[in-house]
């Protein structure tokens, strides 16, 4: 493994082979990274994480960060939720610059083998995405969502939380996925 300069490794985090960290790197406690592993410049990876052969993370991206959970108090004001799971990457995932994976409230939120993620996307906690999806640009998918495998999802997308989406389904830059798409291959706009 190479290890750049001003990178931080927590106690327990373990690195694979052959793996490339550029410099100002952080990798928290416990966090696991395979064989071959590429992490650019400024990249984050909070504790408990696991990051799967041949990844490559570009700069900025933050994997694990707390999902957004809160809940009303008598009061009027919002107390934080614990997110105590994590972010599983699958081998060959690509994730963009300024890309968040938020980690799961429990459990894990899971980007499945052969990913890839284009820059500036949110994932929230628990999303599961299917092998071989591509998401563009701006992209947005809210909590426990679940993606299909082999789905083209265009720029701007906005999903709502709690939903399902077939495999092979197309989504057409700048849409608002608002229900699931139960047929497999269905290809939707708007």
């Amino acid at each position: 493994a190479s290890i750049g300069m001003f990178s931080i490794i927590e106690a327990g985090a373990k690195v694979g082979d052959n793996c490339l960290i550029y410099p100002q790197v952080y990798i928290g406690k416990d966090v696991a990274l395979g064989d071959g592993v590429t992490l650019y410049p400024g990249v984050k990876i909070y504790h408990q994480c696991q990051v799967g052969d041949r990844c490559i993370l570009h700069a900025n991206a933050i994997i694990g960060s707390d999902g957004f959970g809160f809940t009303p108090t008598v009061e009027g004001h919002f107390e934080k939720i614990a997110q105590i799971g994590n972010v599983v990457l699958e081998s060959d995932v690509e994730v963009g610059s300024n890309t968040v994976i938020d980690r799961g409230t429990m459990g894990s939120t899971i980007i499945r083998q052969g990913v890839k993620l284009d820059n500036l996307i949110q994932i929230a906690h628990n999303v599961d995405i299917g092998k071989h999806t591509v998401i563009a640009a701006q992209t947005g998918v809210a909590g426990s969502t679940q993606i299909g495998a082999h789905c083209q999802i265009g720029g701007q997308v906005g999903f709502v939380g709690h939903i399902k989406v077939a495999d092979g389904a197309k989504v057409q830059a700048q849409s608002g996925v608002a229900a699931a798409i139960k047929k497999e291959n269905t290809a939707v706009y708007g």
